[in-house]
């Protein structure tokens, strides 16, 4: 099966002010921050990646906090929700938690799994979900929030499309998903090559406004590859489609692809390989600024025009 599209590697958001956007994931949420670089393209602004301990793939929210950016519309074209897996007896733990950090949120059920609908301070839409099923995996353990409290990593993403029919043909016939159940306007497809963070939602509604990207809104999802040899070989089977498709780029922590579905979301697919602890132990893991080897040489130039965290 390590040949196929293994769930959902990492998520990418945009976030307005960098030290609200690291205190809420780290401080309310309670995630790990597994690695502060910055933006390839743009290294005055931070990259954070939010995590589990190990920064396993599956778990792995990403921002870039931009300063000033405004306030970004979900709306089609998008992936508009992130819904991550709780284990059902957190699902009181959570609600007092939110309540008491004032944030508001709404209580739903979604293919009868109970779910928290709430947004963080940029207004990035957020989902705490307690799954039909077992979710096995570690947690971050902070002071408030311990192991069976915390934050198991992706249950789900949601798409939000003027037309489903064209994203799940590349969900079905290039990525190996396959429609589970739908509901309405909502389709829910899987993949069976891993347990979790392997469902990915489509709302389809031709009369939703297209979205604005900025702070509150997701950049890009990523799809998780074991290797880049496969990586290359899916490239193939992007290109065959007809789909336009990035060479292979190094992320330092990960090799990519990147190319836009027909129904406008950003997608990527990252590998396993070589991961976080390339540069930090384990036990060190977004302590230090970490620099793209470009931007070594004017490391003091980086962190002087930073934002102060």
């Amino acid at each position: 099966m390590e040949n196929k599209i293994l769930g959902l590697h990492h998520i990418t958001a945009i976030a307005n002010q960098a030290k609200r956007n690291l205190d809420f994931y780290t401080r309310v949420l309670g995630v790990r921050l597994v690695k502060k670089t910055v933006n390839f393209d743009d290294p005055g602004t931070y990259h954070f990646y939010f995590g589990n301990e190990t920064g396993a793939p599956g778990t792995i929210l990403t921002f870039f906090p931009w300063e000033g950016i405004g306030k970004g519309i979900n709306g089609a074209g998008q992936a508009t929700h992130i819904g991550y897996a709780i284990n059902p007896e957190a699902y009181n733990f959570w609600k007092n938690r939110l309540t008491a950090n004032d944030v508001s949120f709404e209580e739903t059920e979604i293919f009868g799994e109970k779910t928290l609908a709430f947004q963080d301070p940029d207004g990035l839409q957020l989902q705490f979900i307690a799954p039909k099923t077992i979710d096995n995996r570690t947690t971050w353990i902070t002071d408030e929030i311990s192991s069976e409290n915390g934050l198991k990593g992706f249950h789900n993403v949601t798409l939000t499309l003027k037309n489903a029919d064209p994203t799940i043909k590349v969900l079905t016939d290039i990525l190996g998903y396959r429609t589970e159940t739908q509901d309405g306007n909502r389709f829910r497809l899987s993949t069976d090559a891993i347990e979790t963070a392997n469902i990915v939602d489509i709302i389809a509604d031709e009369t939703i406004p297209y979205g604005r990207g900025a702070a509150g809104t997701n950049h890009h999802i990523a799809f998780r590859v074991k290797d880049d040899n496969i990586l290359m070989d899916f490239r193939e089977k992007v290109l065959f489609a007809g789909l336009q498709i990035t060479p292979k780029i190094d992320r330092d922590y990960f090799y990519s692809l990147y190319f836009r579905e027909p129904g406008g979301v950003l997608f990527e697919l990252a590998t396993d390989n070589p991961g976080f602890t390339k540069d930090e132990a384990l036990a060190e893991l977004g302590l230090d600024l970490k620099l793209p080897k470009q931007y070594e040489g004017i490391r003091s130039d980086i962190e002087e025009n930073l934002p102060k965290l």
